[in-house]
């Protein structure tokens, strides 16, 4: 079975490989008609709508794909109307590329409103599927405004190089995404649509990537050493509705335990490691802070969806940040380093800092930084390590 599945990701990396370099500089304009693309009359119908050929998503419909093409690097762009806009009011119009299963692939979705003049930080927003997980409730700092029509063609444009991408929504002069990181674990796939809208007038341009560097961009946390990087984890455990965690889910002494490292912006990416579950479940996350002298330090903790912060075993704090529930934390209940501040008592010496991180709903993780390192040491970051 492993060298069967080696041998079908060798042969998809090698076709993947040979198509992009046979369509390199080429224009591929794609049909919208049935043969092109995976449908059912439950997805979508093909309709002539505004003069041009289109695909109408049906409600509940679901995801459809674009057939026989491997799409890797260059320019995606496409034309697509809501449906319903102004009744409906919020409803996600998304674009999946380089898909190589429903586990896996880069996701781009515009936010629909009733009223389409307002412009908010989330009319448009980046959120890979990765390990089987819509990391949405992780990527607050990859949303951002856009000008999107309720009942007119939007015109958006995707340039993708490596690691980088830049999204144009009506005005290809000004980008309204810069995302300096793709985070989906695959390079290559497909490209399909979902929402309820209407699509058309599909361009792919492969390796058109306007000057995009595919280097990783910047990450502005990538100096500060007050991020807490370095972590220990313990397996995961169901975690029944309703319950909380106490003293008596503390780990013991025969827990087993395995090193995770902060991603970029600080970020322990759960996810990323357990994937997508159908119950509760809850992980023990530690590290070691050593002080030179008693004291209080403040820990600012960004997380999803729900922690218990222990230091040398006593609760220290407790807390819930779960998007559309009354305890969301800014921004709308998503991780973010402003989530919570909280106080670390410290004893001179050695402190075990232990996270109990709850997930029933969508991504989790955390994002923890002290406020200031006076007498303080940390675990060194796999950058620090020489």
């Amino acid at each position: 079975m492993l060298a069967c599945s080696i041998l079908s990701l060798v042969l998809f990396c090698l076709t993947a490989f040979a198509q992009q370099n046979t369509l390199k500089g080429k224009v591929i304009n794609i049909p919208f008609v049935p043969g092109h693309w995976d449908n059912t009359s439950a997805k979508a119908e093909f309709i002539t709508y505004k003069g041009v050929k289109a695909i109408k998503m049906m409600p509940n419909g679901g995801q459809i794909n674009l057939k026989d093409l491997i799409f890797t690097n260059g320019t995606i762009e496409f034309d697509t109307e809501p449906i319903d806009a102004e009744t409906r009011g919020f409803g996600p119009i998304g674009i999946y590329f380089r898909q190589q299963s429903a586990k896996e692939s880069e996701y781009l979705y515009l936010r629909t409103k009733k009223d389409d003049s307002k412009r908010d930080n989330d009319d448009i927003q980046y959120a890979p599927v990765v390990n089987g997980v819509l990391l949405f409730n992780m990527m607050s700092a990859y949303d951002g405004p856009a000008p999107i029509h309720n009942q007119e063609w939007n015109h958006v444009k995707l340039v993708v190089s490596g690691m980088q991408m830049r999204v144009y929504v009506n005005n290809m002069n000004e980008p309204v995404l810069e995302i300096p990181r793709l985070e989906c674990n695959s390079q290559s796939g497909t490209i399909g649509f979902e929402g309820l809208a209407y699509f058309s007038n599909l361009t792919i341009r492969p390796d058109a990537v306007e000057h995009l560097s595919p280097a990783e961009g910047i990450d502005p946390t990538k100096h500060d050493m007050y991020y807490i990087r370095q972590w220990d984890i313990t397996a995961a455990k169901i975690m029944g509705p309703g319950r909380q965690l106490t003293t008596a889910d503390l780990p013991k002494d025969s827990t087993q335990w395995t090193r995770i490292n902060a991603e970029r912006l600080g970020v322990v990416n759960l996810s990323r490691k357990f994937g997508a579950s159908d119950t509760g479940r809850y992980v023990w996350l530690k590290t070691t802070i050593s002080s030179t002298k008693d004291q209080m330090v403040q820990m600012q903790l960004g997380f999803c969806d729900e922690v218990y912060v222990f230091v040398n075993n006593k609760l220290v704090d407790a807390d819930k940040n779960q998007f559309g529930q009354p305890l969301a934390k800014f921004p709308d209940g998503c991780l973010n380093i402003d989530n919570s501040l909280v106080n670390i008592p410290l004893k001179m010496g050695s402190n075990t800092v232990l996270i109990g991180v709850v997930n029933n709903f969508y991504s989790w993780g955390i994002v923890a930084r002290l406020r200031n390192l006076n007498g303080i040491t940390l675990p060194a970051s796999p950058s620090q390590v020489l």
